[in-house]
């Protein structure tokens, strides 16, 4: 015999389900549109997300019920040009979305309106939701114009299933998955709000500036904004940051255009300083992507020649540092870096050979990253793109507070000198889905000769590597190469181009040379 419970459950799952089909109408999918939840959400051209983002504000309703936490939702395309957008969802303790989640998510965007109701009405089912339990979104936006509108599908999404949210408005990426974390411990890791945000980033900040030679004086740091959301927060921190740091502002998007010729990907893929900074030998520079999680440091040095520390670069001088703490400290704690395949090869053996510190690889994305390093006490990872951080076990919190960081770090300027390399991104194959990796994406399993003619030739050049994989996050193939010089990197990511062009479906013109 059936309990009462069960009618009155099935009776709310009714009303939520055709509340659902109502709001849906507002929010049609374009006939044939197929998308992916990618390696960080999805991503395409803005005019094509209504319905996503409006189906995504279910989804964290629905895995806010499932996990009895808040759950965020952020608007934006990263280092995308500013016509596309997309979204992401952020799991309860600030990190992306549990993967097993991600089939639902793509489902759910993909379903056509007669069969949402089933896709929706499986989810519940497959996780056990109790649809009676209460949910909490909260939801930010990056500037694109089209993020505020698509906001608002997100918001209607999440209302017609009767749920509650708060929208933060414009913030960068890592300040929604800061208030996430925030709000699921209670105020522990923080105050969550944005204003919390600063003052927690900032205190960290100078403690460690004073920790550091002449901290008495006043650093300077010209920044790029990439015209999005970063320039636009890092000016109302930059109160906070006074007493140490004095700020000159680049890309600030008082003018120019999202991403265009400037931002982080911009200077990680050109190799070169962003348009509109005026640079001068010797200062320091930085650039943040579109939402501002990613950041790559650079400098001309006085011959003007550009140098720049990227991801792999930050993580070598990072662990280096931190490495160097914890033997003056005599702390036996279990630390490591893990890397994509993309990691500069030189990097590797540095960390590895010299610095003692064991190197793991994981699949490109940082979500993959994160779940490798949360293995250690300390895991360190950061994509060469500029995506990173620290991560510290409890445990090595407890035994890090009673550190005396006392003293510098001698000179580690030979860590940062990387073999040359390049990332050419090609779009000139009919379908990317025909490229599949293994090995954390650096050999190819298919089309069958691709990885034999990417190793043949590797072959003819010194100390060289290269790998082609499909984009987790656009509608290119990536092509990476390094070599023992540019000139050397940029001819053997020309040839890997060709090899790509002839083997996996390649349309139009073949590439062309590089430089």
């Amino acid at each position: 015999m059936s309990s009462g419970k069960e009618p009155e459950e099935a009776a709310i799952l009714k009303m939520h389900l055709e509340a659902v089909l109502r709001s849906s109408a507002r929010h049609p999918k374009p006939a044939g549109l197929v998308l992916q939840y990618g390696t960080a959400g999805f991503r395409t051209k803005a005019e094509h997300l209504d319905h996503v983002m409006y189906r995504m504000g279910l989804l964290a309703v629905l895995r806010s019920k499932k996990t009895k936490s808040v759950i965020g939702v952020m608007v934006t395309a990263s280092h995308n040009p500013e016509e596309d957008n997309g979204v992401k969802l952020v799991d309860p303790m600030g990190e992306m979305l549990a993967q097993e989640w991600e089939v639902y998510a793509t489902n759910l965007a993909n379903a056509e309106a007669h069969g949402l109701q089933m896709v929706l009405t499986n989810i519940i089912k497959q996780e056990s939701i109790n649809m009676q339990q209460e949910a909490f979104i909260a939801i930010g936006r990056d500037t694109r114009p089209s993020s505020e509108t698509l906001s608002c599908a997100v918001i209607d999404g999440v209302t017609s299933l009767d749920s509650k949210f708060q929208d933060y408005g414009l913030v960068t990426t890592p300040q929604l998955h800061y208030v996430v974390c925030c709000r699921n411990t209670d105020g522990g890791y923080g105050e969550p709000t944005i204003e919390g945000y600063y003052q927690k980033l900032s205190k960290a900040f100078k403690e460690l500036v004073q920790q550091a030679p002449g901290c008495d004086e006043i650093r300077c740091l010209n920044v790029d904004g990439a015209n999005g959301i970063g320039a636009l927060k890092l000016k109302e921190m930059e109160q906070y940051l006074q007493s140490v740091l004095s700020i000159q502002f680049f890309n600030d998007g008082s003018k120019g255009k999202l991403n265009y010729m400037c931002g982080a990907d911009y200077v990680k893929v050109q190799q070169k300083s962003p348009e509109g900074m005026d640079i001068k030998p010797t200062e320091r520079y930085c650039s943040f992507d579109g939402d501002a999680d990613r950041i790559v440091y650079y400098y001309h040095d006085v011959n003007n020649v550009f140098h720049l520390l990227d991801g792999d670069k930050i993580a070598t001088l990072i662990s280096t540092f931190i490495k160097e703490l914890l033997l003056k400290a005599n702390l036996n704690l279990k630390m490591a870096v893990v890397q994509t395949a993309y990691a500069n090869g030189s990097s590797t053996r540095y960390l590895e050979e010299v610095m003692k510190v064991p190197v793991y690889c994981a699949k490109t994305g940082v979500k993959h990253l994160h779940h490798k390093a949360q293995e250690f006490d300390i895991g360190v990872y950061f994509e060469a793109n500029g995506h990173g951080t620290v991560l510290f076990s409890k445990n090595a919190e407890e035994q890090i507070k009673r550190l005396n960081r006392t003293g510098a770090t001698e000179d580690i300027r030979k860590a940062a000198q990387m073999l040359e390399n390049v990332i050419n991104l090609i779009n000139q194959v009919a379908d990317r889905k025909v490229i599949e990796t293994t090995d954390a994406e650096r050999r190819t399993v298919t089309p069958p000769g691709l990885q034999e003619k990417i190793d043949d030739l590797v072959k003819t050049y010194n100390m060289a590597r290269s790998f082609v994989r499909p984009s987790g996050t656009e509608d290119v193939v990536r092509i990476y190469a390094e070599a023992d010089t540019q000139e050397n990197a940029d001819s053997l990511a020309h040839e890997v181009c060709l090899a790509v062009f002839s083997l996996a479906g390649g349309v139009g013109e073949q590439p062309m040379p590089l430089g």
